[in-house]
């Protein structure tokens, strides 16, 4: 059953028909293959501690949630396995002893798929914690994997785009930009798109690797595609959030807060005909989709590396402040701030009723119902 439901999701992915993280899982960087950073779960609508886990070093990692357990990479080159319901440890898996950075796990047929700052990818059994495969590419991965069917996409910092098999890790094809490949790859229609150091945004064929087209953005950009009712949604460094019309390839607006001017870093997320995202002024953005209309703003303490996320009616926001705001996704009000102690760029992960973040300080929080 779980390799049939499974299979059923990454289907829908590789059509584009899944849009946001199913109630009870979340089995990739923001969730589904859009990169929307959305979620069908409910959260209660005042979040309480319910465990903490302690990686040893820096989490930048952003969980991935699959079949009742968390998985997150960790600077100590460690992937975690942890369990959902109480956060005791189901195994280590030792990637590297350079780290593993800000790429962050996928789950698909019980197999974990992360790449770390040596620039080597990890396929490792989900039930034991062994590897079943690596793959080597010519420099760091802060890339998220992302799957499609039988297909890994993945980027590295030696400028390539690579899709390598699922059971076997064999390329598949790799695409050459003129840069870093940072940012993840966001799925829609069977096209990957990725938006990076070099400035463009290109669309790749998953099926053989053809790179369809490319679009300008400006400016590079470390934040990773949203991918929603045919617009990518990315922020730049160039002090912009883009929306890009990918039936006409024009881009089809532009926002920039009127006074304060920083990069985003942060990947949007897309719901309700709302855009939401970090900046580095401090500051959430609330944005209409259509339009590109700021709505709302909400200052915090610090840089907002994080990348949002929006269940039940709320956004969900790390700050390197080290605090996670629970907004009112709507207008931006304050609902909850939970103090985490130390700086949150990973971002969080929900799944069955439960919310999970990663700390600068190597603390992985669980936050849930009282």
């Amino acid at each position: 059953m779980r390799l049939i439901r499974a299979a059923c999701l990454l289907t829908l992915a590789s059509l584009g028909g899944l849009t946001q993280a199913p109630a009870d899982e979340w089995p990739q960087f923001r969730g589904s293959a859009s990169l929307t950073g959305t979620s069908a779960a409910t959260l209660p609508s005042l979040l309480a501690l319910l465990w903490t886990y302690d990686a040893g070093d820096a989490i930048e990692s952003s969980a991935a949630i699959a079949e009742g357990v968390v998985y997150v990479g960790s600077h100590t080159g460690e992937l975690h396995a942890v369990n959902l319901s109480d956060g005791s440890l189901k195994w280590k898996y030792k990637a590297s002893e350079d780290g593993i950075g800000e790429s962050s796990p996928a789950v698909a047929d019980d197999l974990v798929y992360v790449g770390d700052l040596a620039g080597t990818v990890h396929a490792v059994d989900a039930s034991t914690g062994k590897a079943v495969w690596t793959f080597a590419t010519g420099g760091e991965v802060k890339s998220s994997p992302v799957i499609v069917a039988d297909t890994v996409i993945v980027g590295a910092y030696d400028t390539y785009l690579y899709a390598l098999g699922t059971k076997d890790g064999k390329l598949r094809w790799k695409v050459r930009t003129n840069g870093y490949v940072h940012g993840t790859a966001a799925i829609a229609e069977a096209v990957a798109y990725v938006a990076g150091c070099d400035e463009l945004l290109h669309a790749v064929r998953v099926s053989d690797g053809k790179e369809l087209f490319t679009i300008s953005s400006g400016a590079y950009t470390g934040a990773s595609v949203a991918i929603s009712e045919g617009r990518a949604y990315y922020g730049t460094y160039d002090n912009e959030v883009l929306a890009v019309d990918l039936k006409t390839r024009r881009v089809a607006w532009t926002y920039k807060h009127p006074q304060r001017h920083f990069p985003f870093y942060s990947s949007a997320a897309v719901e309700d005909g709302r855009v939401i995202v970090g900046g580095r002024d401090k500051m959430a953005h609330g944005i209409d989709a259509r339009t590109g209309k700021g709505l709302w703003t909400f200052t915090t303490g610090a840089r907002i590396d994080s990348s949002p996320v929006v269940a039940s009616g709320h956004a969900y926001v790390g700050s390197n402040d080290g605090k996670l705001y629970v907004l009112d996704a709507a207008t931006g009000k304050l609902i909850q701030a939970f103090d985490a102690g130390g700086p949150l760029s990973a971002s969080p992960a929900i799944a069955s009723g439960r919310l999970v973040i990663g700390s600068g300080d190597g603390k992985l929080f669980c936050l849930g119902p009282r």
